[in-house]
């Protein structure tokens, strides 16, 4: 019987990639937060890429969340984050990154982000998109449901970093 060649990766081989986990991150939640840590645990250089997107008109600049996001992350080892626009293999090249970290929390989120993982693989075949699913706790997190919550006066303690909740505050007065 022939062997089949391994594709697996070891976790010594992981811990030397550098991954992308790129987002809007309109405002940055503990959902995403639990990904950043569970992802720099996997790989040996985490970028958390903030998305510029001009044809959207985001809560926070995008030097704003870059900042709350540099803030919440501080004591996760081997995490940087930058903002980028443009094609998202464009930028894992710049990186030199290798795979892009991708949260599941539903169906809909699979569908959407298969779409994306082809695109990206069909662009760049070198660079591979790893699904994780959130925390249990946050499976139902997203920014836009926590500015919808917010902006309606719920709480929402718990489901970002603190600061977040102070910049939001800052923003609207519920």
């Amino acid at each position: 019987m022939g062997s089949v060649p391994s594709r697996t990766v070891s976790a010594q081989a992981a811990a030397g990639l550098t991954a992308l986990y790129p987002g809007s991150f309109d405002p940055p939640t503990n959902g995403h937060l639990d990904l950043i840590e569970r992802g720099a645990r996997l790989f040996g250089r985490l970028i958390v890429a903030v998305l510029r997107n001009t044809e959207k008109a985001p809560l926070f600049t995008t030097g704003e969340r870059v900042e709350m996001l540099r803030e919440a992350t501080r004591s996760i080892p081997h995490v940087e984050v930058a903002e980028f626009e443009g094609l998202l293999v464009d930028f894992a090249r710049q990186c030199g990154a290798s795979a892009v970290l991708r949260g599941i929390r539903a169906i809909s989120d699979y569908e959407y982000e298969m779409q994306m993982a082809l695109m990206n693989r069909r662009l760049d075949p070198q660079v591979e998109t790893v699904f994780l699913m959130p925390a249990e706790a946050y499976s139902y997190v997203s920014s836009r449901l926590i500015k919808e919550v917010y902006r309606l006066g719920g709480s929402i303690q718990g489901l970002v970093p603190p600061l977040v909740e102070a910049r939001l505050r800052a923003k609207w007065r519920p």
